[in-house]
Parts: structure tokens; C-alpha cells; sequence
């Protein structure tokens, strides 16, 4: 076989400087969980119990001890002790349903049983439905995408399309932005002609198999096959560059994974021949076919923005929408003055824009990689008889391992815990789409699809981007449909995790950022599931409230804890024992993980120095409420170099640690001992974090651009002059769109002028107007027919 080279075969870029206390490079945990003990399991109810408990006693020691016996004797001091009530309750609610999670998850790895690899060639024997992959992209690094991409069309699937939904400026300026671009719209095809090679080798081996079905020399076949892809994966993992971890899980996981699993059924078919075993047909016709999967797919980009008829609004859910909607349609392109607009192609006309139908879409970012089975396994879950109510099924992503800053390796901590605690929302039937990896069943998107007109153009939403985690709010819609969620028990997807507290602060006040607002629409689903006397499950309601909200009432309760001196007979040791089962829980779990149990201190640390970022989330969840506008969606930002944080960001945590301190000083002072150890141990841990996290020299020199920013102003008088510019002169193709101008426009005499001095464009740049079908009723008999559940209002503007 020879080579093709689709990955730049230049110097690799030196690496990003590991700091002192990252992760030393070691390869990701195993796919499958580790099966807990039963010591483990009857520990974690114990845990759940206690805190209960120690809730109970702390409760009954406040309100018996202190109100009944007339310690508090004034207003301000009742307000003051139920405040401090109630701040207790929710925080240990919250650590309550952290231990109900990891509970559930845990009793779910310990039941769950693999798929053996042949049932899964035997379900995917015969002709499957399509798979179809997008991969919303927004200014992302070529890189970065082509990692992503080649994870995907490396998947074991028989029907597979991957598309790159590429979101940026279709007309970028500047030299840069436009070489980053011409890189980008040339990765799909870029891959396609990668594996062009070995998927037409595959191709004909199998065929000549299938000419005399011979089983004997059909092994000889599989054996030579599969050394030969084995070969051709480690040719192209070695002009792959080694830059950062990344790189390194690529190599190893993705593509020398895919190896190695190949590698060891040749030493097996190997060993069958030598032993004069031999195998049925149909396994060896198995065997063959798998390799035609794993080298053909489909791949293709699509830009959204260069259609007016498409919306153009700025975040990943309408990125998304917009290629849904046109899933088992033909179009063609109608060129306007404003742009180019789809149009439903008449059947049997030639389409600029075909698009195939797909029953299963599985959404993956840009910046996230699956291992090779992923497709397969999840797609087989979703076709089981009992998971035919299933909408979604996922597994929520890992952190890559061995990352080189102290704060990638405490977010990829967190991120790892997380993953079990999706699990473990699973068991109680309380699953929340996460929106980095998913695959989903077209039947489920269409019952939750809305539709807008806005002016003459139809928007298909089937994932809402009301807030900025769109994942989250269709998690519920699709609950009210009826449809389940799963979170498959395995680790087999992987996404990248902020390496500074710039880009950190930017995902985490996404993240914040929503909850409450989706929080009407959950009651009225426990409502309408009371009416009709099929209520939700207690496990089910307190975890999807948990999840919802949980960040607004610990920052709000966190925060109170540290600025208002609270009278210390509030303080009992009922609550030290009631919140230890938490965090001896969360360092049992980060052990398991691979991590230090210490890292639960690091992590309450890294907690209070986010607490403004927080904060900053819920506010804005608060603004949207009342004002009813948008939340820009954020992307986390993806450079090799430092993100730089917002002021605020800088300056609240040294504001934290700085009262902190005073408030353990003015303890000390007054003998309040329960107070003082709390205000001491947030003033180190925060310290601490803020040292490790973001440094004094990083602090420092954002601390100066934001104090120095506003002295930078954009120079207007491009933008000044391009406004005062008089309008363009209506063209034909405007005219027959928009029809006659409207009052202030241009008269039909200045149309008339420009159209006899205008030149005549070449029959290459005139529309086809033939295929171009009427607007109207018979429209719907070109595209797939898909239901409506609601339809907004028209006030929605789309952006052209």
C-alpha cells in the first residue's frame, strides 16, 4: 500500500511547559468501569445515611437548644439563626444528592456486563440504518478538528456519514483567518482521500471472499487484511506530531488502539490456521466486513451562514438545528442580491444540495474524541427491544490524562467525578444530555420539533437555544415527550479541559448560566405527571433539581458562610460530621479515578476562587428571567498560549482570601473557635489555589490589561464610512424576491436606469429559475415530513 499524506509532516511545535504538581503523562482509565465491592457499596449507604442524620441532630439541636429555650430573643436573631438554617440544608442537600449519584452509579457498574465484540458483528450483519455525525465547529484550530474528525470516521459502522458544520465567517478577512479557514473547508476531504486507499483494498478482499465463500481461505484473507490495516495505521500514527497530551491520546488511544484491537484478531486468526481450526462463513464474512466499516465513511462539510434562508444566530444549538432540518431533503441554491437561499428541489430535478436521511445523529464538538467503538456499541444499545423509549444515549466524556498545568488536572479531576456522577443520574432515571458527545434518534428530535416563520423563512429548532446549556433544557422536553435518556456505563469518549483560568472562567460561567430558567419547565413536568397519576420518583426530582440549581444556592449559601460573622452557637459539630461522609466520599472517588485523595482540599480551594464566576452565571440566568434576551453563547477558547482573565475574575479572589483572614482574626479575638477554624482553612485553601491556579505573574499582568483596556478604542471611521455609503442598486434578482420597493426605497425609475446600464453576468451566474418550485403547499412533498409540537411567536429575529 502506498501513502497519502493528509497531516503536515513538519517539526513538531514544542509543547506547552509542564508545571510543577501536573500530571505525569499515563495513559486513560479503562474503558469499562472497575466493578465496585460490596464493602464499597454498603459504605456509600452508610455515608447517605449519616448525613441525614447528622442533618437531623444539627436541626433539632438549633431549634430545640436555642429557639425553644429563648437564646434567640429578638427578630434579627430568629432571621439570623433560620438564615443560617436554611444555608446549612441546601449545601448538605447538595452533598446529599452528590452521594444518592455516585450510589446509584456505582450499583450500575456493578450489574453492567460488556457486549461481546462478535454479537455485535452479528447485529450489524445484515443492512443497517444510517448514522450520521455532526461536528459543530467555531473557530477552531485545523488541528483540533482533524483529530476530532478522523475519531469519528474511524468508527466500526456500516452507514456512516460525518459532517463538519463549520460556523465561522464564510468571507474571513485577514490573512490568517483566511488561511484558517481554506485549512478548515479542506479537512473532510482532506481524510475522504486518506482512506480512500485502504477502504477500496478492504473492499476487494471482501469481494473476493464473497465470490466462493470459502471459509478456509477466507482466514488466510482476514489474516493478510488485517495486518495490512494494522500496517497502515502505524505508517500514519507516525507522521502524526506528538504536540501535547492530546496528540499523545490520539496516538495511542485512538489510532494505535484501533491497532492493536486489530492486531490482536490477526494473531488469533493466525493461531486458528496454525492449529487447522477453521471458522463458519458468515464469521469470517464478519471478520472482513468490519474493515470496510472501520476505512468507509462518508465525510462532507456545510456552512450555514452562507445561506440567508438558514439562521445565522451565534451559538452551537442553531449550528446544529440548521443541518437537522435539512436531513432527507434536496435543495437547490436561488441567488439572491443578499446571498443565496434554499429552496425544496422538485423530485426528479437535479439538486445543488442533497442530503441523505439519517435515523441516527450523533453530535460530537470539535474538541472531543471517541475511541473506536463508540458508534457501535451505543447504536446497538439504542436498537434493544427494551430501549426502544430511549431518545438519547451517551457517555458522559472523560479528561485527557497527563495535562501539563496544575488547573487542567484539577478541572480533568473534577470532570472524571462528574462522569460518575452522570452514571449515577441514569439509575434514578434523572439522565441530562451532555451535549460534548450524544447519539440521538431523529424520531425523538422531530417530536420536540418547533417551528418559526420569520420573514418567509422557516426555522426548524429541534435542540432549544434559549439558554447557553442548550443540552440541558432539551433534556426535559424530551422528558415530556415521553423519551428516556441513558447514560451508557463505559468511558468511550474524551474532550479537552481548559488549561488556564482564562479560558476556565469562560466554560464555567457557561455553565452556570441556565439552570434556573429551565426550572419552571421541570415543575410543570412533575406537575403534569401528578394529574396524571404517574408521578415522578423522589430520586428523580431531587437529582434533576440538584443539577439544575445546586450552583445558584452553594455560591449564594458559600458566600454568606464567608462574609456574614454568624453568632457562633450556630456552629455545632453535627455539621463538620454531616458534610465529612461528602468529602471522604469525593477523595474515595478521585482515588478511584487515578487521582490523589488530597486533591478533594485542592478542590474545595479551586471551588472558592471560582465562586465569583459563579455567581457571575446565575446572575446573568436572573438578568435573562426578567429581561427576557439571549445569553451570548461563549465558546471556551482553545490556544496554545495563556487566556487572559476579566479583572473581576482577578480581583474577587484575592478579595475572598483578604476577608477570609480578617474574619479568622476578628475569631480569634473573640474566642469564636467554630468560626475561626472555618475562616482559616478558606483563607490557605484559597490561597493556595489561587497561587497554583492562576500565579502572581498572571494576575499581575491581567490585573494591569484590565485597568489599562479602556484607553484602547476601535477606529470607526471605516465602519462610519461604510454606513453612509448610499444603498446598492437593486438587481433583477432582488427585484423578483422582494418584490416593489417599499416607501424611502429606490422608484422604479432608478431600477429602470440601473438595469439598462447594467452589464450582462455570463450564463454561469444565472439562476436556474426552472427547478426553482413555487412557495407553497407543495413544498412539503420535497422534504421529510416531520411533526410539530408548538410554534412560536414570529418575534424571534434570525439574523440574515
Amino acid at each position: 500500500m502506498s501513502e497519502t499524506t493528509s497531516v503536515p509532516d513538519t517539526t513538531p511545535a514544542p509543547r506547552r511547559r509542564r508545571q510543577w504538581g501536573a500530571e505525569r503523562p499515563k495513559p486513560p482509565l479503562p474503558a469499562v468501569h472497575e466493578r465496585p465491592s460490596t464493602t464499597k457499596l454498603i459504605l456509600g449507604r452508610v455515608a447517605i445515611w449519616v448525613t441525614v442524620a447528622m442533618w437531623m441532630l444539627y436541626v433539632l439541636t438549633v431549634v430545640v437548644t436555642l429557639f425553644f429555650a429563648g437564646e434567640f430573643d429578638t427578630p434579627w436573631r430568629v432571621i439570623e439563626g433560620a438564615s443560617y438554617v436554611i444555608v446549612v440544608t441546601f449545601l448538605t442537600f447538595s452533598a446529599l444528592m452528590y452521594l444518592v449519584a455516585r450510589q446509584g452509579a456505582f450499583e450500575r457498574f456493578r450489574t453492567h456486563q460488556r457486549t461481546p465484540r462478535a454479537e455485535l458483528d452479528r447485529h450489524f450483519a445484515h443492512a443497517h440504518r444510517p448514522l450520521t455525525v455532526l461536528v459543530p465547529s467555531y473557530a477552531e484550530e485545523p488541528a483540533v478538528i482533524r483529530k476530532t474528525l478522523w475519531s469519528a470516521a474511524l468508527q466500526e459502522y456500516p452507514s456512516l456519514r460525518v459532517v463538519l458544520l463549520i460556523d465561522d465567517n464564510p468571507n474571513p478577512q485577514g490573512e490568517s483567518a483566511i488561511a484558517r479557514m481554506t485549512e478548515t473547508r479542506g479537512i473532510a476531504q482532506e481524510i475522504a482521500l486518506e482512506m480512500a486507499e485502504p477502504a477500496a483494498l478492504f473492499q476487494t478482499t471482501l469481494e473476493e471472499f464473497e465470490e466462493d465463500w470459502d471459509a478456509a481461505n477466507g482466514l488466510l484473507l482476514v489474516e493478510g487484511a488485517y495486518h495490512d490495516a494494522v500496517d497502515w495505521l502505524h505508517r500514519f500514527a507516525a507522521r502524526v506530531p506528538r504536540e501535547d497530551h492530546v496528540d499523545d491520546f490520539f496516538i495511542d488511544e485512538v489510532l494505535l488502539g484501533l491497532a492493536d484491537d486489530l492486531e490482536s484478531s490477526a494473531i488469533a486468526v493466525g493461531t486458528a490456521i496454525a492449529e487447522g481450526s477453521t471458522l463458519p462463513a458468515e464469521r469470517v464474512h464478519e471478520l472482513l466486513r468490519r474493515l470496510v466499516w472501520i476505512f468507509t465513511a462518508e465525510l462532507a462539510s456545510f456552512e450555514r451562514k452562507k445561506y440567508i434562508s438558514l439562521s445565522h444566530e451565534a451559538n452551537k444549538a442553531m449550528n446544529l438545528n440548521s443541518y437537522i432540518g435539512l436531513l432527507g431533503g434536496r435543495f437547490v441554491e436561488e441567488h439572491t442580491e443578499k446571498g443565496i437561499m434554499l429552496r425544496p428541489a422538485p423530485g426528479g430535478a437535479r439538486a445543488d444540495l442533497d442530503i441523505p436521511y439519517s435515523d441516527f445523529v450523533l453530535t460530537l464538538d470539535a474538541d472531543s474524541l471517541l475511541l473506536r467503538d463508540y458508534c457501535l456499541r451505543l447504536v446497538h444499545f439504542l436498537e434493544q427491544p427494551e430501549n426502544a423509549t430511549v431518545a438519547v444515549t451517551q457517555t458522559p466524556y472523560s479528561s485527557f490524562r497527563g495535562a501539563p498545568t496544575r488547573l487542567e488536572r484539577l478541572a480533568g479531576a473534577t470532570t472524571d467525578v462528574q462522569h460518575i456522577l452522570h452514571q449515577g443520574l441514569t439509575y434514578h432515571n434523572a439522565t441530562f444530555w451532555v451535549g460534548a458527545n450524544a447519539v440521538i434518534r431523529m424520531e425523538a428530535l422531530d417530536d420536540i420539533l418547533e417551528i418559526e416563520n420569520d420573514n418567509g423563512f422557516e426555522i426548524r429548532r429541534y435542540v432549544q437555544d434559549r439558554t447557553v446549556i442548550e443540552d440541558t433544557e432539551s433534556s426535559i422536553d424530551l422528558a415530556v415527550h415521553g423519551w428516556k435518556l441513558v447514560n451508557y456505563p463505559e468511558r468511550l469518549s474524551y474532550s479537552a479541559t481548559p488549561p488556564d483560568f482564562g479560558s476556565l472562567i469562560v466554560q464555567r460561567r457557561r455553565w452556570a448560566n441556565g439552570g434556573l430558567l429551565i426550572m419552571p419547565k421541570m415543575w410543570r413536568r412533575v406537575r403534569e405527571q401528578r394529574r396524571a397519576y404517574t408521578p415522578l420518583s423522589l430520586g428523580e426530582v431531587t437529582l434533576r433539581l440538584n443539577y439544575m440549581a445546586s450552583i445558584a444556592w452553594a455560591s449564594v449559601g458559600l458566600i454568606f458562610l464567608l462574609v456574614y460573622p454568624y453568632d457562633n452557637r450556630l456552629v455545632s459539630p453535627f455539621i463538620l460530621l454531616g458534610a465529612l461522609p461528602y468529602f471522604l466520599a469525593m477523595a474515595s472517588d478521585l482515588k478511584y479515578c487515578g487521582y490523589k485523595r488530597t486533591d478533594v482540599l485542592r478542590i474545595y480551594g479551586f471551588n472558592l476562587i471560582l465562586l465569583p464566576v459563579n455567581m457571575a452565571g446565575v446572575i446573568k440566568s436572573i438578568q435573562q428571567g426578567l429581561t427576557g434576551m439571549k445569553i451570548p453563547f461563549a465558546r471556551t477558547p482553545k490556544v496554545k498560549d495563556r487566556t487572559s482573565a476579566p479583572l473581576l475574575y482577578i480581583v474577587a479572589p484575592i478579595v475572598i482570601i483578604v476577608y477570609s483572614g480578617f474574619v479568622a482574626w476578628i475569631s480569634f479575638q473573640q474566642g469564636s473557635w467554630g468560626t475561626l477554624a472555618f475562616s482559616l482553612v478558606n483563607a490557605l485553601l484559597a490561597t493556595w489555589s489561587f497561587l497554583a491556579n492562576v500565579g502572581i505573574r498572571a494576575a499581575l499582568v491581567d490585573t494591569w490589561y484590565g485597568l489599562t483596556d479602556w484607553m484602547w478604542v476601535e477606529d470607526a471611521d471605516t465602519a462610519a464610512a461604510g454606513e453612509a455609503d448610499a444603498a446598492p442598486a437593486r438587481d433583477w434578482r432582488t427585484v423578483l424576491h422582494e418584490g416593489h420597493p417599499a416607501p424611502g426605497a429606490r422608484g422604479v425609475d432608478e431600477i429602470r436606469r440601473a438595469a439598462e446600464t447594467r452589464s450582462v453576468l455570463p450564463a454561469s451566474a444565472t439562476p436556474r429559475y426552472d427547478t426553482v418550485p413555487a412557495v407553497g403547499a407543495d413544498d412539503a412533498d420535497f422534504r421529510r415530513p416531520s411533526p410539530v409540537t408548538e410554534t412560536r411567536d414570529e418575534n424571534v429575529s434570525v439574523s440574515a
